[in-house]
């Protein structure tokens, strides 16, 4: 390991790899429907984690209101986060409405309980504008 690189244990390093990709995810009830209350959304969230586990990903953080939730992913470059978003939310609504099937009416939200729709922004420590600027600091090599 450089001497100048100091240990990250958010860092996952691989074989031919050194990474640290966060992403924000956020997704929505469909209609905006206010289906959610707290024991869903404490279900829920140990559903993701496990999704999340079992793809190699770790949620970092997750909260939500009555008709949307955040989550904060750790995920491998392997891992698309389309690839992401499908399991978690298949996963998840599976298990809901399974467990709460008197709180999701099918009939109302036509069998779904997430919008087909997604927010997601990649996320990390430096500011973008420190990035760029250390790109144009980069040198070119002379000729």
């Amino acid at each position: 390991m450089s001497p100048r690189w100091t240990p990250d244990p958010d860092v996952r390093r691989g074989r031919s790899v050194i990474d640290n990709l966060q992403v924000h995810l956020v997704f929505v009830t469909k209609y905006r429907r206010g289906v959610l209350n707290d024991a869903m959304l404490t279900h829920c969230e140990q559903v993701m984690r496990n999704v999340c586990a079992d793809l190699g990903a770790a949620l970092r953080e997750f909260n939500g209101e009555d008709d949307h939730v955040h989550l904060l992913v750790h995920y491998p470059p392997k891992l698309s986060i389309s690839t992401l978003v499908n399991r978690l939310k298949g996963v998840s609504a599976h298990y809901l409405r399974k467990e709460f099937a008197g709180r999701i009416n099918r009939h109302i939200m036509h069998g779904h309980l997430w919008s087909p729709s997604y927010f997601a922004a990649s996320c990390g420590g430096t500011p973008l504008e420190v990035i760029k600027e250390y790109i144009k600091e980069q040198k070119h090599p002379g000729p």
